[in-house]
């Protein structure tokens, strides 16, 4: 984790190498603000190319390695946008299936977007995510 000052940007080892960090802890803890969580393996390489539902499935897995990262769980999400690379109604409802299913009986607000195009080549899905961690200060991993 990097930063002195009251916001320190978390990075999560277990992902892709990025230009950006995977979360950031604002303050003395109690917010935290994910990057898009994209749809990459450990290599950096987009996975299930012209899979909806897959891609959303990696990208929720990333998700919770960044919040864990920050030290939070999906159950501390206050809100997602989730972006879909897509005009079509039946992908975005594919994907949000999947994000949904993530939280289970936690249902923060989100919004869902049909976009153009994401940042990888072949990238159909990506969700960022913000979250409040409790008082208690928290286990941060660089």
């Amino acid at each position: 984790m990097t930063g002195p000052g009251p916001v320190r940007l978390v990075r999560a080892p277990s992902l892709a190498p990025a230009p950006y960090a995977a979360a950031s802890v604002v303050g003395p803890g109690h917010l935290v603000l994910t990057a898009g969580a994209c749809p990459l393996d450990a290599d950096g390489v987009v996975v299930h190319p012209g899979d909806v539902a897959a891609q959303a499935q990696q990208v929720m897995d990333n998700l919770v390695v960044a919040l864990a990262a920050a030290g939070c769980t999906l159950a501390d999400v206050a809100r997602t946008t989730v972006y879909v690379a897509s005009s079509d109604r039946a992908d975005l409802v594919a994907a949000w299936g999947v994000v949904r299913g993530a939280f289970g009986d936690h249902d923060p607000p989100s919004t869902l977007l049909g976009v153009a195009v994401l940042g990888y080549p072949g990238q159909l899905v990506e969700v960022d995510a913000v979250a409040v961690v409790e008082s208690r200060r928290p286990t941060l991993r660089a």
